[in-house]
């Protein structure tokens, strides 16, 4: 997965401590980020750019180096640089610096989003002690945006389900997935999404382990279960295009190791499910 960057280590305490010119800038505008070079990606630093640049604020570490978010930036332009689509940080290397531009992204979206206070609509301030965004008018404190989902590997005996969404623009079959609504519990989500998604119930619902998800700003919450029931399929067609069964070698191959998908359908595929 792509927040797998061990020997790294993230470090995201709270600091207001000033950029150093060895340490990286994070600057996005809508959907791209600002990158150095023309094929072969990289993050810039500070010295890339041309020195400390004003109204920067610290994200991040990773091993002691500090990832800034510079606003306007990647509008402006740098030498060497160029805004790209921040979807090339899938492949970007080394990981840990693509993880790092991905995370600065969700943190970017949400700065964006929350510069007026959504009570009264105030300018906000950044927290002083904390990472927030403050009304210095009514107090209204927010922090960033966090949404929890599910995604599922649900096995009948050696089949596994696959789906492929009605919507957006990966067409590959891919798990059952969906964000946790309020008063839920994760297993709730799970069989909840499984029932609308394709009308079937779920049992023996186990954790496997958690995901950051910058992409869509969640942190995904990856499970195992089993049919409970017969293996009909009742399509909900405003989310999947297809839902279908597959036996173990005949699931399709993972084109990337970026998702906690891929690593829900290898252990399917290999069997290892049955250990958790």
């Amino acid at each position: 997965m792509i927040n797998d960057i061990a020997p790294h280590k993230l470090d995201v305490k709270f600091s207001d401590r000033p950029p150093q010119p060895t340490d990286y800038v994070l600057s996005y505008s809508g959907g791209t980020v600002l990158l150095m070079g023309e094929e072969n990606f990289a993050l810039p630093t500070f010295a890339d750019v041309g020195g400390v640049l004003d109204d920067c604020e610290h994200l991040f570490e990773i091993d002691g180096m500090g990832f800034f978010l510079v606003p306007g930036l990647a509008e402006v332009g740098a030498p060497g640089c160029s805004a790209q689509s921040i979807g090339v940080l899938r492949d970007m290397q080394p990981q840990h610096l693509a993880f790092a531009g991905l995370t600065g992204g969700q943190l970017y979206r949400w700065r964006s989003a929350r510069r007026f206070c959504g009570r009264c609509g105030t300018p906000t301030e950044r927290g002083s002690t904390e990472r927030s965004a403050v009304c210095p008018q009514c107090g209204l404190v927010e922090y960033p945006k966090i949404s929890p989902a599910v995604i599922v590997a649900v096995s009948d005996g050696d089949k596994l389900l696959m789906a492929r969404s009605a919507s957006g623009t990966y067409k590959r079959y891919g798990l059952i997935a969906g964000f946790v609504e309020v008063g839920e519990s994760f297993e709730d989500t799970v069989r909840r999404e499984v029932m609308e998604e394709v009308g079937l119930k779920v049992k023996n619902i186990r954790y496997y382990k958690s995901q950051p998800w910058a992409f869509s700003d969640s942190e995904m919450v990856g499970f195992f279960a089993d049919l409970d029931g017969p293996s009909d399929i009742t399509l909900q067609r405003s989310e999947l295009a297809e839902a279908l069964w597959f036996g173990l070698d005949d699931i399709p191959p993972t084109v990337s190791t970026v998702s906690i998908a891929s690593e829900l359908i290898d252990m399917v595929r290999t069997g290892k499910h049955r250990l958790i």
